[in-house]
């Protein structure tokens, strides 16, 4: 007999339902198994018949074919185990003929037969709604995750009885074997009214708060303008002057997710398999702070079978780079594309991928190897080791950075002070304001931020008057600047000038942004 099944494949971050076809038939025992697989899927063979035997169930001594189509798309992952096990109970005839029609199946199976967590569950979920298909049995552990998308029942399973005994129940009114999973997006993580302002109530930064900064307001302020913008940030200074700790509390002052962001966020980290258990979106800007070892593929994406990197993960949210010239200089460069496309394709043999990667890059380094230059008391680096120190930062990748800050020592007054600084709290309510601006300025056009703001659009969203095109002449002099460093530029005036909610750029915007730009003399290039 043959049945015919729902499942479903991931590309990238996006997916397509895949049909599994199961067919027993006289003949010399066997199991096979075809349609583009990869060496995890092909493996399902042995883990079904040992589940289902485990299960009590046992497979007649026939010859057992499955494949999955479409067959000239690969197959890659674990998820193809509970639908292959769901056909073939069905050409058992175990299950009522049409038990299982227009519900998708997706999970792995244990050897015990109980049902495993799986990854990519909401984007396969998104398009089997978009397909029209009305119910999906996912594991339990994924239940939640699939449950945010409306417009479909969601059932999860604890092991392949309780799958069976559901397609059992079918067309006897509700199951009780498998109840519906219902999730309500917008209550997870939106306070009405404050969607656009920040929430006071909302521990961003996981209890880190810009008030324990001590000094540093320079920094303090270019943080704040670069979240206000989704600009990208590069701090340097000595050791111990706070750079670490200023990056760790920018997502506490970042405006909060909107709901199609945390969708966009979460088919991200499910495709990664890093969901937890039970957890149905991710409702905080993501920050990732990989180690300065890290290889190429982990920062960019890729490996033989493709999987997010860390710029991906960082999507919608922070990726910081502590020790930047530590990084190797190819995982840098690498960065160049992603900057500009907020989006990074990995192409294989079996095929390419794209995944997001519209990030804010924060970064941190020493001036020298030393830490300590310009201190000629405490820097004993020569100026030929501090030049090839801050060169291995390419200028490519310092061009696209929109704002750098030199932070000085701590002085004890400072570090003493007992009067706290500012709030995150505070700063995230003027962030937010700027950020309102820019969400009616950018209505419809696709922009989020001024830091989104294309080459072409620049004069459009910056407009500068006569006096003001004279000082953006003279500092594009100047300081040396090239093309994409005047839109940065433009960009980061038009962020400062929406925090003081001024309408026009003016020179005092300028020229604050100007300051913000690498020093052509300390970096040597």
């Amino acid at each position: 007999m043959l049945s015919r099944i729902i499942s479903g494949a991931l590309e990238g971050v996006s997916a397509y339902l895949v049909c599994v076809e199961v067919d027993i038939a006289s003949g010399l025992p066997g199991f096979n198994m075809v349609g583009s697989l990869s060496p995890e899927v092909r493996e399902s063979r042995e883990r079904v018949g040992v589940a289902l035997k485990n299960a009590g169930i046992q497979m007649p001594p026939r010859r057992v074919t499955v494949n999955l189509s479409p067959a000239d798309r690969k197959k890659e992952g674990t998820a193809y185990d509970l639908p292959i096990a769901v056909g073939i109970l069905e050409a058992m005839e175990m299950i009522p003929p049409g038990a299982a029609e227009n519900i998708l199946f997706l999970g792995e199976l244990g050897l015990d037969g109980g049902l495993k967590k799986a990854r990519g569950v909401l984007p396969v979920v998104r398009e089997a709604v978009n397909r029209g298909v009305s119910q999906c049995v996912v594991p339990r552990a994924n239940a939640m995750e699939g449950a945010v998308i409306p417009g479909i029942r969601v059932r999860g399973a604890e092991n392949i009885l309780e799958v069976m005994g559901f397609l059992m129940e079918q067309g006897r009114g509700e199951s009780e074997t498998l109840p519906v999973f219902s999730v309500d997006a917008g209550n997870l993580f939106q306070v009405p009214g404050k969607e656009d302002l920040g929430r006071e109530d909302q521990k961003e930064g996981g209890g880190l708060d810009f008030s324990q900064v001590a000094g540093q307001e320079q920094a303090r302020r270019a943080a704040e303008i670069a979240a206000a913008g989704f600009h990208n940030l590069l701090m340097t200074g000595p050791p111990g002057a706070g750079k670490s700790m200023i990056a760790q509390r920018i997502p506490g002052i970042l405006p909060p997710l909107t709901l199609e962001e945390s969708l966009e966020v979460t088919s991200v980290v499910s495709v990664a398999g890093l969901m937890k258990e039970g957890e149905a979106l991710v409702t905080k800007r993501p920050f990732c702070a990989p180690h300065h070892t890290i290889s190429q593929a982990a920062l960019i994406g890729g490996s033989l079978v493709p999987r997010p990197g860390m710029i991906s993960l960082a999507h919608r949210g922070v990726l910081f780079l502590d020790e930047l010239p530590e990084f190797q200089r190819a995982s840098l460069d690498a960065l160049r594309q992603p900057l500009e496309e907020r989006q990074v394709s990995i192409s294989r043999i079996g095929g390419n991928v794209t995944y997001p990667s519209d990030f804010m890059l924060v970064c941190a380094m020493n001036p020298c190897p030393c830490g300590y230059y310009p201190d000629a008391n405490r820097c004993r680096c020569t100026e030929t080791q501090v030049r090839k120190y801050m060169g291995r930062v390419s200028g490519p990748i310092l061009d696209r950075i929109d704002l750098c800050v030199e932070l000085s020592p701590v002085d004890y007054g400072s570090l003493k002070d007992r009067k706290a600084g500012e709030s995150s709290a505070s700063v995230r309510q003027r962030v937010g304001k700027a950020r309102k601006v820019q969400k009616d300025r950018f209505a419809g056009t696709g922009c989020r931020f001024n830091g989104d703001i294309s080459a072409a659009a620049v004069e459009k969203y910056c407009p500068l008057g006569v006096e003001e095109e004279a000082c953006m002449e003279r500092l594009y002099a100047s300081l040396r600047l090239s093309a994409r460093a005047y839109h940065r530029i433009l960009r980061v005036a038009r962020t400062i000038a929406d925090l003081e909610g001024a309408e026009r750029i003016g020179v005092e915007h300028l020229m604050e942004a100007s300051y913000y730009r690498p020093s052509v003399e300390y970096w040597g290039s």
